[in-house]
């Protein structure tokens, strides 16, 4: 009989990978990167970095194997803009990286803070050095999103979190040109009552294509008295439905277990937002926030996970 309890991702032993301390100029946390292999096969980490202000950027580190030896911007790679772009008067963060090979450019879609609070800005870029900023694509509140990387029925699709009161569930919107969106509809819903994903849920991973499904890996938020734990779990959906789940998995399958997952600015928060694949199709690193306060990376099998799925 299968142990179905066999850790899916084994955390870098050496974790975390980045922290604040590795910055060239002054920042409070690094955290919540977005993750893309570059054509070079080089890693890059476009992480959210808090300054001392208490507002967000975005800033891009670089490494030749995606562990160690990362070369950071030194100064940030996209800083908030309220002058030009008003919602994002108290910042930027948590990004999503998708490569889009139909304009051969990578998408990064990232939560704008506006003084009307949290929505989804998009930004193109070929090179991580200039962007194309579309601004704020859905207005608050809402978060936690990603686009697939190609048309699905001719129509861009997106993943996002709106939230209606202290609840959120996961929904589709989809675009003729990535700037004006509809036909939304709800992808995933959040459980009710005791679960781990009870009430409000969100996407962590842009969607991962394999040949049984759209894989998507989410977070759940469970409150308990001593405050909120964010942990990791698994849905499967159908390629050409998006909106249909195939399979969803009852149990987490990563949350905050290391002292330096527990303790941080934020407690008890494991919040990958990005994550590369080998060469082989299969190995897969997660990039990810703990505590919000540093980055740190975990390794696993896809295959792995897709059977844990069945």
């Amino acid at each position: 009989m299968k142990n179905l309890h066999l850790e899916l991702f084994k955390r870098y032993e050496q974790n975390p990978i980045l922290t604040a301390a590795d910055w060239p100029y002054p920042a409070n946390s690094v955290f919540n990167p977005g993750a893309t292999l570059l054509q070079d096969g080089t890693t890059l980490l476009l992480c959210r970095v808090e300054d001392r202000s208490g507002r967000s950027h975005l800033c891009a580190a670089r490494s030749v194997n995606g562990i160690d030896g990362w070369e950071i911007d030194n100064q940030p790679t996209l800083m908030f803009d309220p002058e030009h772009f008003p919602e994002e008067l108290w910042g930027i963060e948590d990004p999503r990286i998708t490569y889009v090979s139909e304009i051969k450019k990578y998408a990064v879609v990232y939560t704008a803070f506006s003084s009307s609070g949290p929505g989804v800005a998009l930004a193109l870029t070929e090179d991580f050095h200039v962007f194309e900023r579309y601004g704020m694509i859905m207005p608050p509140e809402d978060k936690d999103a990603a686009l697939f990387p190609y048309r699905i029925g001719g129509h861009w699709v997106m993943i996002h979190r709106p939230v209606s009161g202290q609840s959120g569930n996961m929904w589709l919107s989809y675009s003729p040109d990535l700037r004006h969106w509809g036909s939304h509809q709800i992808m995933l819903k959040a459980r009710r009552g005791g679960w781990w994903d009870a009430n409000k849920i969100g996407l962590n991973l842009p969607p991962i294509e394999t040949t049984k499904g759209w894989l998507v890996i989410y977070h759940g938020v469970r409150q308990t008295a001593a405050g909120s734990i964010y942990r990791i779990g698994l849905a499967l959906f159908d390629l050409h439905a998006p909106e249909i789940c195939l399979k969803r998995n009852d149990e987490w399958i990563f949350g905050p277990e290391k002292h330096y997952e527990q303790r941080g600015d934020v407690d008890n928060v494991v919040f990958p937002c990005g994550h590369t694949i080998a060469a082989d199709g299969d190995t897969i690193r997660i990039y990810y926030g703990a505590a919000d306060t540093s980055i740190a990376m975990a390794t696993g099998s896809i295959q792995t996970i897709l059977e844990r799925l069945e």
